[in-house]
């Protein structure tokens, strides 16, 4: 998709029915296009004529076909999203009634806009970032609070700022040796290079600083893959059920209840976790329990959590046995169930199998459930979730970039233990440097930034 100049136009809010739907219009001849279709109330009025930031009551029309009243909205270049002209249209927002108008504005000189190509004229225009035009959709997409928190944090550009910090450390020192090697006389390389050695060590702290938080920023953004195991009438969809605060999964004296995956989402302490309650894993002849069983198994390929659940008024079993097994060197929490009733676990074959905390707790009448939840945030995001000023990598692209620039950082380090000469350090440090502009956008190939816009949504 390649940056052109002329109008385009796109229905900017949800497909379906609303009380109000906006269409967006943008380019150079914005506010000519909309002067041809609409007409104000007070015939004074002319959309060509009106200031930026001022909305404009009257009507959409085909002619002089009345297509329906609006208000439209002007913001002119460079104050806009975009960076250039721009009228919103809102009208009624009937799916049918909106294609309608769109279908009008586009008669009248526009034309429909590519996927995601507003935010790409945005970026294009220097108004935002690549990383900024990512945490667009990204917040759009956001399966959750804290998702869409992270992204409008990096929307308002707390990962651009740390990413240009790092940058302008590595480019002022680049400098500097290439002005040393032009002009000896007045910059001196003696000891720079020692210094130089503590400073490249700082920033591949910080750059790995960002690094360590990939893996939570993944869970912000998908949530913590949350596996729930243990054998049949052990308690798993009471559990659910209490985790969730309704009646969701079906919950009988009767085992083997659960015969395939149940998935749900929930926030618990503030963290956002996805939920799967699996079938009873156990010794089965039964062909449909089979499949359950199988199926929760698998379950566990891409956990990153497991709560197993164990009957305490049960004497532990080969079952139980083949449930640890499963679980070593995984992330996991322990819930003994059921402590409503006589306790007969024994809980110290667990405990010689699982290293994990153990947690005693009634899934019929939630006693032990804040303790669970308590238990979750120590293992997570460690305790608590801050976004004053903490930055979390939540973008594939942005880990493998910053994962280059480290490399790249820790073989200037290799070099100056080695004795290298300052010019060779400058290729490794403008290859980290090159590596942190792609986080940025700066200079991205055509292919790259494409792929990006591509995924957007229309009128975006």
């Amino acid at each position: 998709m390649l940056y052109k100049n002329d109008t385009i136009a796109a229905i900017a809010t949800g497909a379906s029915n609303a009380g109000i739907g906006i269409i967006r219009i943008s380019g150079e001849h914005a506010l000519e296009v909309a002067d041809r279709c609409f007409r104000a109330k007070n015939p004074n009025k002319k959309i060509i004529t009106t200031p930026g930031y001022h909305a404009v009551y009257g009507n959409v029309t085909d002619g002089d076909v009345v297509m329906d009243e609006a208000v439209c909205l002007v913001m002119r270049a460079p104050n806009s999203y975009t960076t250039e002209d721009v009228v919103e249209v809102q009208c009624h927002g009937g799916t049918i009634q909106l294609r309608q108008i769109l279908k009008v504005i586009l008669k009248n000189g526009a034309r429909v806009a590519e996927p995601g190509e507003f935010t790409k004229r945005a970026y294009l225009g220097g108004r935002i970032d690549i990383t900024q035009a990512e945490s667009v959709m990204d917040m759009i997409c956001a399966q959750n609070e804290l998702a869409a928190r992270s992204s409008a944090a990096q929307l308002q550009g707390a990962l651009s700022d740390k990413i240009r910090e790092i940058r302008s450390f590595v480019l002022e020192n680049v400098a500097y040796i290439e002005s040393a090697l032009d002009d000896p006389e007045n910059y001196s390389l003696d000891g720079f290079s020692e210094e130089l050695y503590q400073q490249v060590e700082a920033t591949s702290s910080e750059v790995l600083k960002l690094l360590g938080t990939a893996e939570e920023g993944k869970m912000i953004r998908e949530g913590i893959r949350t596996v729930i195991l243990g054998k049949p009438n052990a308690g798993k969809s009471s559990f659910l059920n209490q985790l969730l605060g309704e009646e969701r999964a079906i919950v009988t004296e009767i085992a083997g209840t659960t015969r395939d995956t149940l998935e749900e989402e929930v926030m618990v302490q503030g963290i956002p976790l996805k939920i799967i309650d699996t079938a009873g894993i156990h010794e089965t002849v039964d062909i449909v329990e089979k499949l359950g069983v199988e199926k929760a198994k698998k379950s566990l390929e891409d956990a990153d959590l497991v709560v197993y659940i164990v009957d305490g008024s049960r004497v532990l079993d080969q079952d139980d046995a083949y449930i640890m097994k499963l679980l070593q060197d995984r992330k996991v929490i322990i819930l003994i169930n059921k402590i409503d009733v006589e306790q007969v676990v024994d809980k110290s074959w667990i405990t010689a199998n699982i290293i994990a905390p153990m947690i005693e707790i009634s899934a019929k009448t939630g006693e032990g459930l804040q303790e669970f939840k308590e238990e979750l945030t120590k293992m997570f995001f460690h305790g608590k979730l801050s976004f004053n000023d903490q930055v979390y990598i939540t973008n594939l692209r942005h880990r493998e970039a910053l994962s280059e620039a480290d490399l790249s950082l820790k073989r200037v380090l290799d070099s100056i233990r080695a004795g290298m000469p300052e010019d060779f350090l400058t290729i490794d440090l403008m290859a980290a440097y090159e590596q942190l502009g792609t986080i940025l956008g700066e200079q991205p190939e055509d292919d790259l930034a494409n792929e990006i816009f591509s995924k957007f949504c229309m009128g975006k």
